[in-house]
């Protein structure tokens, strides 16, 4: 075998596999990412707000500012909310592209990926009396 098959095959080995939870809790976690985005790009902030925990954190990465090392964008719950409310991201249902998926998940957490051809939103999901909501949320505008 080349060198070039070995590392190959090692680098194949060691790829991410497809979370070990059933597709029940699968279907849950990807609901809730659906919640978000489906929400925000309906105007439906009901359905954005039951998808994220009161005390969310969502930030976006500035780096320095003149203001601030290591700037972060900040958001909260009732920002977002707000944001849907007026519009802001409202699209009609044909133009929707986005995906969901699921990263990795425990008994009580997962980490997700949100891509839309506007953004990308990675988040740390929680497990709360059985449902699944968005604790914190780090995102990236695409470039236009």
């Amino acid at each position: 075998m080349s060198l070039l098959s070995l590392v190959l095959a090692a680098a194949s080995a060691s790829a991410p596999a497809t979370p070990a939870a059933d597709p029940a809790t699968l279907a849950a976690i990807e609901a809730t990412c659906f919640d978000y985005v489906d929400g925000q790009l309906e105007g439906d902030p009901a359905r954005v707000a039951r998808a994220l925990h009161p005390d969310l954190a969502k930030r976006a990465v500035l780096g320095d500012t003149p203001d601030e090392r290591l700037g972060l964008r900040r958001m909260s719950k009732e920002e977002l909310v707000s944001l849907t409310r007026q519009g802001v991201l409202k699209t009609p249902k044909e133009a929707w592209n986005r995906t969901c998926r699921v990263l990795d998940v425990t008994a009580e957490t997962a980490a997700v990926r949100l891509e839309t051809p506007w953004f990308v939103d990675h988040f740390h999901m929680g497990r709360f009396d059985g449902r699944w909501i968005i604790v914190n949320a780090l995102w990236h505008s695409k470039p236009r």
